[in-house]
């Protein structure tokens, strides 16, 4: 397993991480098999989508500000509720194939790790077995 560090700038942050997620699987020798990505933190998450234009990461970040807004009437006291609702709403871990050493993702798609309560140094767990 390797462990790639991801500083975030902004509290609600999706970095683009598919180079550093490629460079792992590439180190790793695995032509073919499965790349597993975790997230080991409760206020953060890992997710898929389209990584050409900038602004589909900043409208994710800014619809999911509205939908979990931080400031509601929530129990936990630390002032970080929101992060944790969207770090379940979007998850710990993903999945993506491996052929020929390289990730099989979508033309558009590129990963990202998902910051809900920063700015932080983050880890993302990432680890490749081969088929």
């Amino acid at each position: 397993m390797q462990t790639l560090s991801v500083k975030t700038d902004r509290r609600t942050q999706l970095v683009d991480v598919t180079a550093q997620v490629q460079k792992a699987v590439a180190s790793s020798g695995v032509a073919n098999g499965i790349c597993y990505l975790y997230v080991p933190h409760t206020t953060a998450a890992i997710t898929i989508n389209e990584c050409a234009d900038p602004d589909v990461a900043r409208d994710v970040e800014g619809a999911l500000d509205r939908l979990v807004p931080a400031t509601w009437p929530y129990r936990h006291s630390e002032g970080n509720s929101d992060s944790h609702v969207k770090a379940v709403l979007v998850g710990a871990s993903q999945i993506v194939h491996v052929e020929v050493g390289k990730l099989v993702l979508g033309r558009w798609q590129g990963i990202f790790f998902c910051e809900f309560d920063g700015p932080r140094d983050r880890r993302l767990q990432v680890k490749v077995l081969a088929d």
